[in-house]
């Protein structure tokens, strides 16, 4: 485990970077918003992260109590990471930290890796209420849980039960919405995203985009 660096400043915001101001260990925490997360699973979606520099960025979450280590019981039997409830309180922090960078997206490079969820923190700050939104992209598809103040902010593939509402938009106006250059109301507005389901988030949105 290595040891805390610290700039040595009495400000709670030069605490916090002692914290959580190392390259990855921010976006290890927007992986385990989606709930217990292997460490095969974090490598894999944290592309460009060495093994070495992974592990020891977890070491330091479970050290300073941002994340725990568990065992899952069989047949799994396999070790999984979690954010605990003071790392799951940095999730408005990446969210607004996500909202001030959307200026500096631009259009995706060739070399910008890209994965389905990476999505569902902005499409979380462009939905209000509560429940379960699926989407369906080009690259992917995962749900998000609205409005939930504890558990998973998010999940993988088709939501595990019926949905509130249903979304499908295409890889445009993902990453418009993404940069912040159009809203969802606007898109659904537009048809450049398609809204199905009779939940109260469906109903919101095709309300909003009258």
């Amino acid at each position: 485990m290595s040891p805390r660096r610290s700039y040595d400043q009495y400000c709670s915001a030069a605490r916090a970077l002692d914290t959580v101001g190392d390259r990855w260990t921010l976006l290890i925490v927007r992986e385990l918003l989606a709930g217990p997360r292997r460490y095969t699973d974090l490598h894999a979606d944290l592309p460009g992260v060495s093994t070495d520099v992974l592990a020891s960025r977890l070491k330091d979450m479970e050290r300073d109590g941002l994340a725990a280590r568990r065992r899952l019981p069989p047949p799994g039997a396999a070790y999984v990471y979690e954010l605990t409830s003071r790392g799951r309180r940095l999730l408005p922090v990446l969210q607004a930290l996500g909202e001030w960078g959307q200026a500096e997206l631009g259009e995706r490079r060739p070399t910008d890796a890209v994965r389905a969820h990476w999505f569902a923190l902005p499409l979380l700050r462009a939905l209000e209420g509560e429940g379960i939104v699926e989407v369906r992209l080009e690259v992917g598809d995962f749900h998000v849980y609205v409005g939930a103040e504890d558990g998973p902010v998010y999940g993988e593939g088709p939501a595990p039960r019926e949905p509130d509402a249903r979304l499908v938009l295409d890889a445009g106006t993902w990453e418009a919405v993404s940069r912040g250059e159009t809203g969802l109301p606007q898109a659904v507005r537009e048809g450049r995203a398609e809204v199905t389901g009779e939940g109260t988030l469906a109903k919101a949105l095709r309300q909003q985009a009258l």
